[in-house]
């Protein structure tokens, strides 16, 4: 989460949506930055809207614009696969050893990584979403957005690149995770593109 005091913004970071390229090409502009613990880093909008927003309301007598990005659901999915499998060699022992994406998905449908959550339970609280949500996709807009309200030129850098591997989700398995990730889907299919 990075807060920009005087623009009275606040940027929450999406797990697997490009947060850590953001961080670093913005975190020397911000007043605040809280990069660890991931609980801090990846602050959802019902613990901004219970804690941090009150108190940053009550400090400055305005409320600040909540902004965060959303990948589309399935290749989001896809980034946490290449992440966890990219993690697994520092696990001696080796939980995603001979998983494909297939089968991932599917555990993950049927609830089996619970750590992994949703971007619908990030970005949404009830009837309440974050103010200003711009699809990963469209990246260029988030930055032109950013841009105006920081007025200052950014450009991101491509890190923390997952490797390269086989991602086919054959079509059943696609249709099972798409009926779990409806939420998902509706919350990104909202989404308007700013270009």
């Amino acid at each position: 989460m990075l807060i920009f005091w005087d623009q009275r913004l606040v940027f929450l970071a999406t797990p697997k949506a490009g947060s850590t390229a953001i961080e670093v090409a913005l975190e020397s502009l911000a007043s605040a930055s809280l990069l660890r613990p991931d609980a801090l880093k990846h602050t959802d909008i019902a613990t901004y809207r219970r804690f941090v927003g009150p108190w940053l309301s009550a400090q400055t007598g305005a409320d600040f614009t909540t902004v965060a990005l959303m990948r589309e659901p399935v290749d989001w999915l896809r980034s946490w696969y290449r992440f966890k499998l990219r993690d697994d060699h520092d696990d001696p022992r080796h939980a995603m050893d001979g998983i494909s994406f297939s089968g991932f998905a599917t555990r993950y449908a049927a609830g089996q990584h619970p750590e992994i959550g949703s971007q619908s339970a990030f970005l949404t609280d009830g009837d309440h979403r974050v103010d200003c949500i711009f699809r990963y996709e469209d990246i260029a807009s988030f930055v032109d957005f950013l841009e105006t309200r920081l007025d200052c030129a950014i450009e991101l850098p491509r890190i923390n690149v997952p490797p390269s591997v086989d991602v086919h989700l054959p079509e059943p398995a696609e249709a099972q995770l798409r009926h779990a990730m409806a939420r998902d889907l509706d919350v990104y299919a909202s989404l308007h593109s700013r270009s």
